[in-house]
């Protein structure tokens, strides 16, 4: 059975957050990626770089919900019927994994309350803000907690894609993929050269 894997973009998104874990996930076993967003049609990153994406109404079972940040986050965390279909998407899924500011997101959901999480070092006082209900972690490349792993900013992306494969596939196809993708995988999440707070 294929895992469907939902790759949530936004007006604005930062490409890197979506791209560098698509490179990591569409290399597991059996996936099938879905580039999606609320109004379906052509979603521009940041950069420019423009993706054609299908409306999203509602997750298959055993699902993988992608969702990066960027500096549109910063108004799209006030849109309080964004946030209220995202909490509905993030139900749906069988785990969420955010990118970035990504984690302001789903963490304005209040799914992330009580949870360790973690977010752009760069942007951290801001999320903090958002949510501080949130156990956020000024130390950390990338969290796991239950179905939700949040990563640091942009690049670590990459490293939590791996640290998620490793959980579900195994270490060594982590590291085969990463071996494929010439990169070096930070597998160890708390290893954070750009912490904060701490």
């Amino acid at each position: 059975m294929k895992t469907p894997i939902y790759c949530l973009l936004f007006p604005g998104y930062q490409t890197l957050d979506l791209m560098g874990p698509v490179e990591i996930l569409h290399r597991m076993s059996n996936s099938h990626l879905h580039y999606v967003s609320r109004e379906g049609g052509q979603v521009a990153s940041a950069q420019g770089f423009a993706v054609e994406t299908v409306r999203l109404e509602r997750l298959l079972p055993e699902s993988v919900l992608l969702v990066p940040g960027g500096m549109a986050t910063r108004t799209l965390v006030a849109d309080r019927s964004y946030i209220a279909t995202l909490a509905d998407w993030a139900t749906q899924s069988a785990w969420t994994l955010t990118v970035c500011t990504g984690s302001a997101l789903l963490a304005a959901t209040g799914l992330l309350d009580g949870l360790p999480a973690t977010s752009n070092k760069t942007a951290f006082d801001w999320v903090r803000g958002v949510r501080p209900q949130v156990a956020w972690q000024g130390r950390a490349r990338w969290v796991q907690s239950g179905k939700f792993y949040t990563a640091s900013g942009v690049s670590a992306g990459m490293d939590m894609a791996l640290g998620f494969i490793a959980d579900r596939e195994g270490v060594a196809q982590a590291e085969s993929i990463a071996k494929r993708c010439e990169y070096r995988w930070q597998r160890d999440a708390a290893v954070d050269p750009f912490a904060v707070g701490v």
